[in-house]
């Protein structure tokens, strides 16, 4: 089969809304796909009006008073000290090796650097964790089996 058959092919399949065709001629076998345009869904957003706490009476004084102050706000969550563990990928959390083995480590576990913490399971690929640090586990904060995104936090590690 030539170029000249080949662009007649795809010719034909551009004109006519063809999904998939396939010709054997011989030895020669071809396949033409015509890939379909991806749908893009869109999911309707509800608009919801942001909450904007108003300052009390008395809050005006106070925020006169706030220069000498510490510069972070006192309704921020408190951060947890510690080297945060985060995950470099989006799959499932695994604490052990298996469903019947003991977890890698535990809240209060000495780890070095390269021990193992967990596993993420992405795309049917086992990929162990490793700490970066060495330190005691201060807190874990994925159950065993729950999807993680990338970047969330796994684990705060307590260094040595």
């Amino acid at each position: 089969m030539d170029l000249r058959s080949i662009r007649k092919l795809l010719e034909i399949v551009q004109a006519h809304d063809i999904a998939e065709i396939e010709i054997k001629e011989g030895d020669t076998n071809i396949r033409i796909t015509k890939q379909k345009e991806p749908v893009i869904m869109q999911v309707p957003t509800q608009h919801i009006a942001p909450t904007v706490p108003t300052a009390p009476s008395t809050a005006a004084p106070a925020s006169a008073s706030t220069a000498d102050a510490d510069p972070a706000p006192t309704n921020a969550p408190a951060e947890e000290s510690g080297h945060v563990v985060k995950s470099p990928m989006v799959g499932t959390f695994y604490a052990a090796p298996a469903p019947d083995a003991e977890p890698f480590v535990q809240v209060g576990d000495h780890v070095d650097v390269g021990d193992t913490l967990c596993i993420i399971e992405a795309m049917k690929i086992m990929n162990p964790i490793e700490a970066e640090v060495a330190g005691t586990i201060k807190k874990i904060l994925v159950n065993n089996a729950d999807p993680v995104e990338f970047g969330q936090p796994l684990f705060i590690i307590e260094q040595d």
